[in-house]
């Protein structure tokens, strides 16, 4: 069934425009990235066993017969063959490698590619590169250009493409499964069914907005657009409620040691790190700066900081360094705060109020403690030059002690304690960061973030001006489909057209 030529014309203006945009758009982006043909070493540099050599565009069969040798046509698709690498110009012998051929649209970029998997010494990579670079229509590619072109092609999205790049930069196995599940695509097919249903809503407003008067569009076709954009806008903001877990995996948990000086705090960051990292030395406030390091602690990356002891000083770079110290407590994600437990009390009764005392001195400025104090972990050191009665003693008191962080006893010097310190530390990361394989994915990026909280602030103007005008309600669906688009990289009002012919009969 098709619009007739009325219809058609009183389809809202801002999806035509809308539409020969994209179309304009698309066709400049698809003339640019098939002018040329690129290369690049994909396999990274540094000596290596074997370098694989990409090449993408409309010139790559012909880089492939003239750099192989296959005057009788190229190998079958996808099927690696032994040959010759030879410069085109001089016919050098330059390598004996594998080659493939990948045909277009079944490769990465969804163009024409070859590989050349070669021997990884500098001189046969060089020789590869500067011979590709020698052939009239190829240039060595831009950063990214390969994993641009699949975006451009379809064969990635935006946050596919985001994947693939936390997959490549991955160091440590939950960010790698992290990763894993965005490349494969799980956080697009979510963002990708909201646009859908967006854009289902969106087209039938428009449709109601341009044909009602003749009749055509059911009143009741509003009542269901209010139903799916209220169920949408929960889901977003239920979504938006993640804690930030997925951003602080990608990230890396920031960790920051606090504390008096003189209480390990360095030593306690070497220990950690099983390097002199930090300056260790009996003069208070030697550390006057923040050292930063970054750590796998159990799976999870954590950026930890060693800061300068927190006291009143008349020395202006110390004053400095307490002032950054305690600008990086305000922002860390967990403050792991370092107590001298030989200054402790001898009454165990007293122990709990000295450490909530030494704990305000260090924490932000809150009026509620609570909130610091579940982002902290206590680490009293010292531990080796304790008694045994006297560890035990005050074991005790801080497991009866309410309202405290979780302590853990240690010796920076000797590493006693170490180990059950870690599994605090590795139960503290899994709550800040999740199990990125249960549950639905979450947000990975603060671009995403801040695209869906526009989204929902559109989807509230929808409400907003649903019974005052409606012109101005479906330009709250509009942005809002937008918003979700521009997370994809996939903006457009094709979609819209497909479903007003599809869902209304108009004009038949």
């Amino acid at each position: 069934m098709f619009l007739n030529s009325i219809a058609v014309w009183r389809i809202s203006s801002f999806i035509r425009k809308e539409f020969r945009f994209n179309l304009t758009k698309n066709l400049c982006c698809k003339g640019i990235y098939d002018a040329d043909t690129i290369f690049a070493l994909s396999s990274g540099h540094g000596m290596c066993g074997v370098a694989v050599v990409r090449v993408s565009g409309p010139a790559s069969a012909l880089v492939l017969q003239s750099m192989a040798g296959l005057s009788r046509g190229l190998p079958p698709p996808r099927t690696a063959v032994l040959r010759n690498v030879t410069d085109p110009r001089s016919q050098e012998l330059l390598d004996r490698g594998l080659v493939l051929w990948f045909p277009g649209p079944r490769s990465f970029t969804g163009e024409d590619s070859a590989e050349f998997h070669l021997h990884g010494g500098a001189a046969v990579i060089t020789g590869v590169l500067q011979a590709l670079g020698s052939v009239p229509g190829v240039r060595p590619a831009e950063a990214g250009e390969f994993t641009r072109r699949a975006f451009h092609a379809g064969k990635l999205d935006l946050t596919e493409v985001e994947g693939l790049g936390d997959l490549i930069h991955a160091e440590t196995e939950a960010q790698r499964r992290q990763a894993l599940r965005q490349m494969e695509g799980e956080l697009s097919r979510l963002y990708q069914g909201w646009s859908q249903r967006l854009t289902r809503s969106l087209a039938h407003m428009e449709a109601f907005i341009d044909f009602s008067e003749d009749e055509l569009i059911e009143e009741g076709v509003l009542n269901e657009v209010d139903l799916s954009v209220l169920q949408l806008q929960r889901e977003i903001e239920g979504h938006l409620q993640d804690g930030r877990r997925a951003e602080r995996l990608r990230s890396g948990v920031q960790a920051v040691i606090a504390g008096a000086t003189n209480a390990g705090k360095s030593s306690f960051l070497n220990l950690l790190c099983q390097r002199p990292a930090a300056i260790v030395s009996p003069t208070a406030g030697t550390t006057r700066d923040v050292v930063e390091t970054s750590l796998n602690i159990g799976g999870f990356p954590v950026v930890l900081s060693d800061t300068a002891g927190l006291r009143d000083t008349g020395d202006s770079v110390e004053m400095e360094g307490v002032r950054r110290a305690k600008e990086r407590v305000q922002l860390a994600d967990v403050t792991l705060v370092v107590v001298d437990s030989t200054q402790l009390p001898q009454n165990y009764q007293s122990v709990q109020n000295f450490l909530t005392d030494h704990l305000r001195s260090i924490l932000p400025n809150e009026d509620d403690l609570t909130a610091s104090l579940q982002r902290c972990l206590l680490v009293l050191n010292k531990r080796d030059l304790l008694s045994r009665r006297t560890v035990d003693g005050l074991q005790k008191s801080i497991s009866q002690a309410e309202g405290l962080p979780l302590a853990s006893l240690l010796s920076c010097q000797t590493g006693d304690g170490l180990d059950d310190f870690l599994d605090v530390f590795q139960d503290r990361m899994r709550t800040l960061c999740g199990d990125p394989l249960v549950g639905s994915v979450s947000l990975t990026q603060a671009r995403h973030r801040c695209h869906l909280q526009q989204c929902v602030r559109a989807l509230s103007q929808y409400h907003r001006y649903r019974d005052v005008d409606l012109a101005l309600a479906a330009e709250g669906l509009r942005l809002a489909l937008t918003s979700v688009g521009r997370i994809t990289g996939k903006v457009g009002a094709e979609q819209i057209l497909d479903i007003i012919f599809r869902d209304f009969c108009i004009g038949k």
